[in-house]
């Protein structure tokens, strides 16, 4: 039996790094798995640790996965039943979005924010295409920097064009694990093609009809950084529905609420409508920033419906 880790994902093919040797091997997945982990739409995720075994003609058949130490997982979409890991096993996950075409979606970082408190994960914001704002634009971005970085959130900006700019993001993903996930178009490929001299991924232009990105990473992988490090390219996304979450502990996974919460009447408070709620006095206070506050009702509308 050997051991590897799993570094893309096409499907039902699996190509493995073996342990302590750049020897790559396309392996499946053996049948039991399907059976044990039904809620998954993949069962094996790129960045999985694994045991496998060889095969007659030179493949493989993974025969174990390794406990993770995290993941970043979603809802399936498209109608599917259950849920999706994006990447498994990584040091910090990057929510990346431009603040032009298409434009920020805030929604989809606050989301993704509580995915990471939710499942131990150390989140980062990157707003790609700096190069690209208005001078209102740069003043929204100002604002928004100060508002998470107040809760204790890392937000960099970055640029193609501004050689600065990517000379920061490879101090950020320098000999760590990272994980870039965000809707297509927001330039997640060029940035990785103008950090890493050994990478030339195909790039798409942004539609002029839909404003939105074309998906030009099918499938999630596992890249090695020649600075040092590892980057997981996940496919463009334009939803992250949140799992496994109760409406009762949505709260938790917001840090500017868990001191105010303390202070609600009800311990099962949603902090939407109760009488002597601590967090809505915060609110009202100017404690708690007004677009966090309706983000969290939003989101507790949303598990609510579910």
């Amino acid at each position: 039996m050997k051991e590897g880790r799993v570094i893309q994902s096409t499907g039902s093919w699996y190509k493995v790094v073996a342990n302590k040797t750049d020897i790559i091997i396309d392996c499946r997945l053996s049948g039991r798995f399907r059976l044990n982990d039904y809620q998954l739409t993949n069962p094996v995720a790129v960045g999985d640790y694994i045991t496998f075994s060889m095969n007659d003609d030179g493949n493989g058949t993974i025969e174990e996965i390794k406990d993770r130490e995290n993941y970043i997982i979603r809802q399936a979409t498209h109608g599917r039943q259950g849920e999706q890991i994006l990447a498994s096993n990584i040091d910090q996950a990057i929510v990346v979005q431009s603040i032009k075409q298409p434009k920020l979606n805030e929604g989809f970082i606050n989301r993704f924010l509580v995915m990471c408190e939710a499942y131990e994960l150390k989140p980062i914001i990157l707003i790609n295409k700096m190069d690209l704002a208005s001078e209102k634009a740069i003043e929204f971005i100002d604002d928004f920097i100060r508002t998470y970085n107040s809760i204790g959130y890392k937000v960099i900006t970055t640029s193609i064009y501004n050689d600065e700019s990517l000379e920061h993001l490879k101090e950020q993903l320098k000999d760590a694990t990272s994980a870039f996930v965000g809707p297509s178009g927001v330039g997640k490929t060029s940035l990785l093609n103008n950090i890493d001299a050994d990478s030339d991924r195909p790039v798409a232009e942004i539609s002029d009809y839909s404003n939105k990105g074309t998906h030009t990473t099918t499938y999630a992988k596992l890249i090695p950084l020649h600075f040092g490090g590892y980057l997981v390219d996940t496919p463009g996304i334009r939803e992250f529905g949140l799992v496994n979450i109760e409406p009762w502990e949505l709260s938790l996974f917001f840090p500017e609420m868990l001191e105010p919460r303390q202070h609600c009447k009800f311990n099962n408070c949603t902090h939407s409508h109760e009488p002597k709620c601590g967090v809505q006095q915060a609110f009202e206070d100017g404690e708690i920033d007004p677009e966090r506050y309706h983000a969290y009702l939003r989101m507790l509308d949303s598990l609510d419906d579910n």
